[in-house]
């Protein structure tokens, strides 16, 4: 395992290398501790943190668009395929991918948690309205999310297994500690606002509804934050771009979700997609007796694409589902009309006859915004526990004859084997099933 000086000092020669003109680099080799301490390595630091958040979100995001048929897997396996088992709507502990999000999810949770504890000791200044600290606590937060929201279970630093919901109360501390260190700061107020997003988000999903929508009123309904990406380094490309840019990888495919005849009738500008004949069939796939077309997604149009983390059209879609909750299907649909009226082309009116149909309604509305962000598999299993009322889509239902996934679909990552191997409080074996929809 890594020491928490060589973790650090990893982060900051990365940054340091990354904004480097000069292309001819030494290696000095490791960084010495004890130069983490001086305030000139902090900002690197953060952005360490950032740097493994983000990792972690591209390769969730696009491994899980299959199993949540966000995406429709095409046959094609390996580095930028999706496995045969997640085809079919299967996370397995040993399988691939499933240790990517994990892994460095770990690393920026791990980074944020000591790199913001070294900074209130070494900076003169502590770590009030300082903004390397303040973003820190903000993206460890994040990465603690991430790990709650997909995960069944969780563990930090060779610990024991822990139940996922240890994570999100984590991530809601350091959200906190964010809102609490940015204070009252101009600079600050989008790593703020941020920090407020993220603490609704975690709020809803451990049932804190008073707290999640104190926090998704102080959101502005235009406010955005995005994990950024980038072009010129293949690695850090978007993972969905390119396993679906038709160039060298045509892995997945919107054929065969419920959006491609969404967006087919009404061009909801959410969910674009194109069909791109010139270009071929995609990957290997054969469904019945055809192969799969290649229809490519356009949300992640290019190289650099961003991937959303908190937006204020999320807290308006948690203020619906608690009004949906409360009964108040009439209220709930008119923040949603309100969205789909601005749209351009505007989106008719969503009108249900009686709560069920609302929530069916909500639960595609939810995934229509929300596509490709890496955020429905914990939504579905979160909606899954609550026996929370509405159907899902025919092509996104598990053991539907058109979706061809599993009725056993699973809705989280296992603790992968990775972690099992390494850590001497876990069995290398899971029980099964590995994440049972309780946990």
């Amino acid at each position: 395992m890594l020491t928490r000086a060589m973790r650090l000092g990893a982060a900051v020669l990365l940054v340091a290398v990354a904004g480097a003109c000069d292309f001819e680099v030494t290696n000095p080799g490791p960084t010495d501790d004890k130069f983490l301490d001086r305030p000139q390595a902090h900002q690197a630091i953060a952005n360490g943190v950032a740097y493994y958040l983000y990792d972690a979100l591209n390769d969730l995001t696009y491994t899980t668009s299959g199993v949540t048929r966000e995406l429709f897997p095409a046959g094609s396996t390996s580095s930028f395929g999706i496995s045969q088992r997640q085809q079919t709507g299967l996370l397995e502990y040993d399988d691939e991918h499933v240790g990517s999000p994990w892994s460095s999810a770990q690393r920026s949770r791990y980074i944020g948690e000591s790199g913001f504890a070294r900074m209130a000791e070494t900076n003169p200044a502590g770590t009030n309205n300082y903004k390397p600290a303040v973003e820190a606590a903000l993206y460890a937060a994040y990465a603690l999310r991430l790990l709650g929201e997909s995960h069944c279970e969780v563990a930090f630093d060779g610990g024991p297994i822990l139940p996922r919901d240890s994570a999100l109360v984590r991530a809601e501390k350091w959200f906190t500690t964010a809102i609490a260190s940015a204070g009252s700061t101009a600079s600050l107020a989008t790593q703020k606002t941020a920090a407020y997003a993220g603490r609704a988000s975690v709020r809803v999903f451990l049932g804190n509804w008073a707290g999640a929508l104190a926090d998704a009123a102080l959101v502005p309904t235009s406010f955005t934050f995005y994990a950024k990406y980038d072009a010129s380094q293949q690695g850090f490309n978007n993972r969905t771009y390119f396993a679906g840019a038709s160039q060298p990888y045509k892995a997945v495919t919107t054929w065969n979700t419920k959006y491609e005849d969404y967006y087919t009738q009404t061009k909801d500008p959410r969910v674009p997609w194109v069909d791109t004949k010139s270009t071929g069939d995609a990957a290997v796939l054969m469904v019945g007796n055809i192969r799969v077309p290649f229809y490519q997604q356009l949300k992640h149009a290019v190289r650099e694409s961003s991937i959303m983390l908190s937006s204020g059209r999320e807290m308006r879609l948690f203020e619906a589902e608690k009004l949906l909750m409360d009964g108040n299907y009439t209220a709930a649909m008119a923040i949603l009309n309100d969205r789909r009226a601005a749209l351009s082309p505007a989106q008719p009116a969503l009108n249900p006859a009686n709560l069920t149909e609302a929530w069916t309604m909500f639960k595609a509305e939810k995934g229509i915004e929300q596509w490709l962000e890496g955020r429905r598999l914990g939504d579905l299993w979160r909606w899954k526990k609550n026996n929370t009322p509405g159907a899902l889509h025919e092509l996104e239902t598990a053991g539907s004859a058109t979706s061809y996934l599993l009725a056993e679909q699973t809705l989280a990552y296992p603790i992968y084997k990775g972690e099992r191997e390494a850590n001497k409080n876990i069995d290398i074996q899971p029980p099964s099933p590995t994440c049972p929809v309780n946990k």
